[in-house]
């Protein structure tokens, strides 16, 4: 089922049908700027695991009353674990209306920038791209890691990083 040589495409429904459609090159132009992404691939994966969540959500909706009701709370109880939706009491017609941001908001190097460790975007992906921020003292090396809901207190610059010395300096 694939190796390092013959790896699979992970973003199988984000590509956009229409390549060339100037509005939608521009939407995504915009968004790879705001949230500091490498490339394309990375916002089309984005938009393809929305994919997947909003076609769960419509399948659960579809279901009778009886057949969702054991399905729903733990599918929501997953969303707000992964932090994409702020209360697992919403009505499921709510996770129809999330968007791409809902899940580029979550990944690391956002989330990096937005505690302030970074003063840019892009100096964000360098730090985790470097080995400079951990998560619960574990380094990270991967900007687009989603982070979990519980995870986001413990990020912070890694124990071995010249980093953490520095910002410990600052603070006394």
């Amino acid at each position: 089922m694939g190796g390092k040589k013959k790896s699979r495409k992970t973003y199988l429904e984000g590509k956009p049908k229409k390549l060339w459609n100037t509005q939608l090159l521009l939407e995504e132009l915009q968004l790879m700027g705001e949230y500091g992404l490498r490339n394309k691939r990375e916002l089309w994966k984005a938009r393809s695991l929305l994919k997947h969540i909003v076609r769960r959500a419509r399948s659960l909706l579809s279901m009778r009353a009886e057949e969702r009701a054991p399905l729903e709370l733990p599918f929501k109880e997953r969303l707000y674990k992964l932090g994409f939706i702020d209360d697992v009491n919403i009505p499921l017609d709510r996770v129809l209306s999330l968007d791409v941001r809902a899940i580029l908001d979550r990944r690391l190097q956002t989330i990096v920038y937005r505690k302030g460790l970074a003063k840019t975007i892009y100096e964000a992906r360098q730090l985790i791209t470097h080995g400079h921020i951990a998560i619960n003292g574990r380094r990270m090396r991967s900007p687009g890691f989603l982070v979990p809901r519980e995870l986001e207190d413990k990020i912070g610059y890694a124990p071995t990083s010249p980093l953490l010395a520095r910002s410990q300096a600052q603070q006394q």
